[in-house]
């Protein structure tokens, strides 16, 4: 069975994904407007037949429709992929982090609701933590998070940087967001985490209005043009906590 696998993921990487390089590099992704991004032409198609093929889900739990497999097993198969296109890759790449946080420190409820469209690969995640002011030094983050009351918070500030922050692959994204709260201690101690999706989702996982997750632009970059990094700007963006307030450094790596 593994060496099947392996096989068949050498097959996909060879025949689909080396091929959009060349079209990666020279047409690389559009920035059409505020929640439009376009891919590269070939990108989408490689990536239904990826998640077709139930590769998003390789190691992760059953009851959350993954497939349950080693995570050597899903290692050995994106190694592969990076190596055949690093910038195609980072799509589900970034959704494993996002997966991964949500697997972690979610409570059962949010777990229940959006784990299993990004393990099928239905919808795809990023990982917001850079801002314009403070680079890599997150101790200055300023993006605010205010409780509503309701168990949601609204979301407002500028993050930069963001790999496969918007595109046309699927029709959600969910953005796992450092924010700080009201109340918050200053430096990297005040930092909270929160699930924001691009779209709202209904109870019943139902995808609907957009939630003010706005693309200001893409970076004009030397290379790796195949992967659209954004600034984000979430203008009071639905969101939930993440874990424990105040832990959302701790909880996202």
């Amino acid at each position: 069975t593994v060496e099947f696998i392996l096989e068949e993921m050498a097959r996909f990487c060879e025949s689909e994904l080396a091929p959009l390089n060349v079209v990666g590099d020279d047409v690389g992704c559009k920035h059409v407007d505020a929640n439009t991004v376009t891919t590269p032409p070939g990108f989408k198609a490689a990536y239904d037949m990826y998640t077709e093929g139930g590769w998003q889900g390789l190691s992760y739990p059953a009851e959350y429709g993954g497939q349950g497999m080693p995570y050597s097993l899903a290692l050995m198969s994106t190694e592969m992929a990076a190596t055949a296109n690093w910038t195609w890759t980072m799509y589900p790449g970034l959704s494993k982090g996002a997966i991964n946080t949500i697997l972690s420190h979610c409570t059962t409820e949010l777990k229940e609701k959006y784990l299993p469209p990004l393990i099928s690969g239905e919808w795809t995640g990023t990982m917001c933590l850079t801002e314009p002011q403070c680079g890599s030094d997150l101790a200055q983050v300023t993006t605010k998070a205010v409780p509503q009351g309701d168990g949601t918070y609204k979301i407002t500030g500028t993050k930069i940087f963001i790999s496969c922050g918007e595109h046309d692959m699927t029709d959600n994204i969910i953005h796992c967001v450092l924010a700080r709260l009201p109340d918050a201690p200053e430096g990297t101690k005040g930092i909270s985490l929160f699930l924001v999706p691009k779209r709202k989702v209904a109870d019943d996982g139902t995808v609907g209005d957009l939630n003010g997750a706005n693309i200001g632009r893409i970076e004009d970059k030397m290379g790796c043009h195949g992967s659209s990094t954004c600034e984000i700007n979430f203008e009071d963006a639905e969101g939930y906590l993440i874990g424990k307030e105040n832990r959302g450094l701790n909880q996202m790596f």
